[in-house]
C-alpha cells in the first residue's frame, strides 16, 4: 500500500483538530493528527490498544500516565494498556500515533 497524503481526507474531530489514517494493515495503523494551538486530546487510556506517538511539528504538553512534559518536533512517547495520556498544543502542531492493533473507531464509513 502507498498513500499520498495530499490524497488523504482529513476527518476532522473537533475545531481545534483534524486526523488522517496515514496507512493500516495486519494489526498497525497510522494516523497523522493536526492540532490548532490550544487544541486538547483529552486524557485517555485504551484497554485493547498499545500507542506510541511522534511529535512531527510544534510542541505539545504531554502527560503520560502521572508525568507531565513539554515536547516538541522529534521528540516520542509510549502509552501502553491503560495508561491514561492526552496532549495539549502550544501552538500550531502535528503528532503521528501508532497503534496496535488499529483503532477500528477511526475507520469511516465508506460512504
Amino acid at each position: 500500500m502507498i498513500l499520498e497524503n495530499a490524497a488523504i481526507p482529513a476527518h476532522v474531530i473537533n475545531t481545534m483538530s483534524a486526523r488522517k489514517i496515514l496507512g493500516m494493515g495486519g494489526t498497525l495503523m497510522m494516523v497523522e493528527v493536526s492540532f490548532a494551538k490550544g487544541g486538547i486530546g483529552e486524557v485517555h487510556s485504551h484497554d485493547q490498544h498499545e500507542q506510541v506517538s511522534y511529535i512531527v511539528k510544534g510542541s505539545f504538553e504531554v502527560q503520560v500516565g502521572e508525568e507531565t512534559r513539554i515536547m516538541r518536533a522529534g521528540d516520542s512517547f509510549y502509552a501502553g494498556y491503560n495508561v491514561p495520556h492526552g496532549v495539549k498544543a502550544l501552538e500550531d502542531s502535528i503528532i503521528l500515533d501508532v497503534f496496535t492493533p488499529f483503532r477500528e473507531d477511526f475507520i469511516e464509513d465508506p460512504q
